[in-house]
């Protein structure tokens, strides 16, 4: 590649991946249409076959892209550019779940109390639910979906919160040993990553479990039940996927990609885990703890 076309912004070809995954989004919504509001829906088969179109889309484009990277057609201005993709892709998930605690925070702090007979002004408590005492947790007035027993903090949730810390300790010496050219060290580092997010997913479903069988917490469980399963789901989800794509990545590794001086594809995949991590610290003192 000459030095004057290093200079230009790699523009990509025509690409049919776009239309390809509008397509898959488009058949998944629609058999999700189908399947909530059919009387008898039968086999979703319209939903998986949205999915597998965007899989697909998804293992085409993306390694594309990746064959793209490895030939050497991004120069620093594509580079930039996928940086600030990445960073506004995660400030769209902190956004996702500062919606969530969000939630938490505005009916702790406010409905709760308010329903409880807090901001007597208002007579909340005597025209929505008179004697209703607000504390917290709660599962709302009428002790909605039953009783309920809270989740030890100090047992799984503390174990599985050392287990992502770490986590982004491994995948960061993975990063170092990547940077220092060692292919070796960082392909160990970044297997112990796997794993440890493996362990972490093990223990939550075993977390999930016990809430369900012996403490009676479920989605059901009035606003507590329903903040905790959002919150700590939509995590796991993210750590399930932050999984697959350090899986990804080692798998790349190990086929020699990715070079000391450019390695954006590692990069974007670290932030997103550093990013997960720190959902599940808030989350740890915000949902389990206080």
């Amino acid at each position: 590649m000459s030095e004057a076309s290093k200079d230009q912004y790699y523009v990509p070809h025509l690409a049919k991946w776009p239309i390809v995954g509008s397509v898959g989004l488009t058949v998944t919504v629609l058999g999700a249409i189908n399947l909530l509001n059919s009387e008898n829906p039968g086999t979703p088969w319209m939903l998986y076959l949205g999915f597998a179109i965007i899989l697909l889309m998804m293992f085409g484009w993306f390694g594309e892209v990746i064959k793209e990277s490895e030939d050497n057609l991004y120069n620093t201005q594509v580079d930039t550019s996928f940086r600030m993709g990445m960073i506004w892709f995660i400030f769209s998930e902190v956004m996702f779940f500062g919606a969530f605690f969000g939630a938490l925070f505005y009916a702790r702090t406010f409905s709760v109390p308010w329903l409880g007979g807090e901001g007597t002004g208002l007579s909340t408590n005597e025209v929505l639910w008179n004697g209703y005492e607000g504390v917290w947790p709660t599962n709302g007035p009428g002790d909605l979906g039953g009783r309920f027993e809270l989740i030890d903090p100090y047992h799984l949730p503390l174990i599985n919160t050392l287990l992502l810390l770490a986590s982004s300790v491994t995948i960061t010496i993975a990063h170092h040993a990547l940077r220092a050219n060692n292919r070796s060290q960082t392909i160990i580092w970044l297997i112990a990553t796997v794993i440890l997010g493996a362990v972490f997913l093990f223990y939550q479903a075993e977390e999930y479990i016990e809430a369900y069988r012996d403490l009676n917490l479920t989605l059901s469980s009035g606003i507590y039940g329903s903040t905790f399963f959002m919150l700590t789901g939509f995590h796991g989800m993210h750590v399930t996927l932050g999984a697959i794509m350090i899986t990804i990545i080692t798998i790349r590794v190990i086929r020699g990609h990715f070079r000391p001086e450019s390695h954006f594809g590692f990069e974007a995949v670290a932030w997103y885990w550093h990013f997960v991590d720190v959902v599940w610290l808030g989350l740890f003192i915000f949902v389990y703890i206080l």
